[in-house]
């Protein structure tokens, strides 16, 4: 691949290693970062807030409440704050530890997963979506065009990289997530193609970046998405994701907790992991042989 530029979470690491040598303090190191994690943000926001909506807060919540129909704004922060416990509830109850159909008929029905994604894509609990920006960040140094969101959302992932020009396709297995999804465009008047993963497979080598974006955690066999996901990149493309689960006792859906057999797979196919954040949050890129 072409030499890349240093991407933030590369940016920020040798800044705080190279302090001493530079003269810099802690506090120096600490307000460069702030700075540049702003920038990072001030572009998610600026993608997701809807027009004439003062802040992202405001805006998410208005957002969720024209969907549901629901005018107090203060009811709608409440559904968000308590969606997490909602769906760890939903998922105890209905799928446990069920096979590949329960955890899938879950997500196809897991209405509150567009207040609790929403609400952390507010970045008022954790700036970790903004490395949405840094994959925005990669593909744009790289030339890509072609943008696959796989385990797509609530689709803001997908909304950063349509109004930044790219040619934007969500999947999902979550009818009830990508109707939402087909929601947000239309309103922003975006255009993209949707998904299904239920009744249809991912177009062959036609897409030269995509994210799975804190998704390979909720797969039953993730392995086999590999597999899918580098069928329908084209050669020299890119997957850009965070493959990791921490037990977390409030998200029981994180099943996966070994990626070596990913890694394993990726290295079977020939792919070379191009960017690895060891810094902020974790994720990677993975780019497909050229031939």
């Amino acid at each position: 691949m072409a030499s890349l530029p240093k991407l933030l979470p590369t940016r920020l690491r040798d800044l705080w290693q190279t302090a001493a040598a530079a003269g810099l303090s802690q506090a120096d190191c600490a307000s460069r970062q702030q700075h540049e994690l702003e920038l990072c943000a001030a572009t998610w926001r600026e993608a997701l807030r809807l027009p004439n909506e003062p802040d992202l807060l405001h805006s998410t919540l208005a957002e969720i409440g024209r969907w549901r129909k629901i005018d107090d704004l203060a009811e709608v922060r409440r559904r968000c704050e308590q969606a997490l416990q909602t769906l760890k509830h939903d998922w105890e109850r209905t799928v446990g530890r069920g096979n590949a159909a329960a955890v899938e008929t879950y997500y196809d029905s897991a209405d509150a997963c567009i207040e609790e994604l929403m609400w952390w894509h507010t970045l008022i609990d954790d700036n970790s979506p903004l490395a949405y920006v840094v994959a925005l960040e990669f593909a744009e140094a790289a030339r890509c065009r072609s943008y696959l969101d796989f385990g797509s959302g609530v689709g803001s992932g997908a909304l950063l990289f349509a109004r930044h020009g790219f040619d934007t396709t969500l999947a999902d297995i979550s009818s009830v997530l990508l109707g939402f999804c087909r929601w947000r465009f239309e309103r922003r008047a975006l255009t993209a193609r949707f998904v299904d993963l239920k009744a249809s497979t991912l177009p062959p080598s036609a897409f030269d970046f995509i994210t799975a974006m804190d998704v390979f955690e909720h797969l039953v066999d993730p392995v086999a998405v590999v597999d899918q996901l580098y069928a329908s990149l084209t050669p020299g493309g890119y997957i850009f994701g965070r493959f990791s689960g921490e037990d977390d006792a409030d998200r029981p859906q994180h099943i996966v907790h070994d990626f070596q057999p990913v890694f394993d797979r990726f290295a079977e196919l020939g792919c070379q992991e191009v960017f690895h954040d060891d810094w902020l949050w974790g994720h990677q890129a993975f780019q497909k042989p050229t031939g």
